[in-house]
């Protein structure tokens, strides 16, 4: 967890992260502007129309970028829920897989280890699919030669992944390795990563209405090149600074919607997927240093009392 609220001071001055490199050219557009009509105001044009100052295209606006950012949010942490799903379903499958299969004959083992491998493969191949890019040497390390070349001419290469998990786990109820019950559960199981996956991509796939950011950024430049106007015959030449102020408020707001509203990439303000892929990594391979129950024979629990 970040612990935001212990840095407050260091964060304030903090531009990394912040959506300041990216609203200052419209912040600087506004604040010339106003600068601009505070010259004209000077020589006698008569601006000055404090009737612009209405709570209404205010209080319209609010409403707007309230919604524009809660509609953001609850895309970034419906990701953040849909990704703590992976994490879920992969140890538990990783754990019935490593306890529940026996491995009876040479070869079962290393077999079964290649395959629970498989499944932080499924994280970075999702991660890395959301954020439309293949895969690379993060995945070649969990799979042989073959399966990498085939995942690399797949659209999707997480779903072949699960594919493979899914024919391992037909395979072993087929052999009598893993019974009808424990298969059935580890195929749930697999199916949550799959539908964690397509929420993802609907996610990903499902952007803001494109007439709703049209419209809300021509009220947010209308709104701001209107406050010269507003202020401009009381604040005089603090008009350009307060309009600069106040634009850098309105633009940062609905900046911080658009960074998060699609939370797969390699931002600041994005999903640690990199951090949560490796996590995965590591919580499966302390489980295989581990030696189940069943790896001798499925009797050999039985025998042992």
């Amino acid at each position: 967890m970040r612990r935001y609220e212990q840095d407050w001071f260091r964060l304030l001055f903090r531009i990394r992260g912040s959506v300041i490199p990216a609203v200052m050219p419209r912040v600087l557009l506004c604040a010339m502007f106003a600068w601009g009509v505070l010259l004209l105001y000077g020589r006698g044009w008569p601006l000055a129309s404090p009737i612009l100052g209405s709570l209404v295209p205010s209080l319209v606006l609010g409403l707007l970028l309230v919604f524009r950012t809660n509609t953001s949010y609850e895309r970034f942490w419906e990701g953040r829920k849909l990704w703590g799903s992976v994490i879920n379903h992969t140890r538990n499958l990783a754990r019935q897989m490593w306890v529940a299969i026996a491995t009876p004959q040479p070869g079962d083992t290393e077999a079964k280890m290649a395959t629970v491998r498989l499944l932080p493969a499924f994280a970075i191949a999702m991660k890395r699919h959301l954020r439309g890019e293949a895969p690379d040497a993060e995945l070649a390390s969990l799979l042989t030669a073959d399966q990498f070349a085939k995942l690399r001419q797949m659209n999707n290469p997480p779903l072949e992944i699960a594919f493979w998990v899914a024919d391992y786990l037909q395979t072993q109820q087929t052999r009598g390795t893993l019974n009808t019950y424990q298969l059935t559960y580890c195929l749930e199981t697999l199916d949550g990563l799959v539908d964690a996956l397509g929420g993802c991509e609907r996610i990903l796939k499902t952007p803001m209405p494109i007439a709703y950011s049209i419209h809300l950024k021509q009220l947010l430049m209308l709104y701001c090149l209107a406050l010269p106007f507003q202020m401009v015959d009381s604040v005089g030449w603090g008009t350009p600074f307060l309009v600069g102020l106040i634009s850098f408020a309105v633009f940062g707001i609905e900046e911080i919607g658009i960074e998060i509203e699609n939370p797969f990439g390699h931002d600041s303000n994005d999903l640690p997927l990199d951090t949560i892929c490796r996590t995965m990594g590591q919580n499966i391979e302390d489980l295989l240093s581990l030696s189940p129950s069943t790896a001798r024979s499925p009797q050999a629990p039985l025998a042992a009392r």
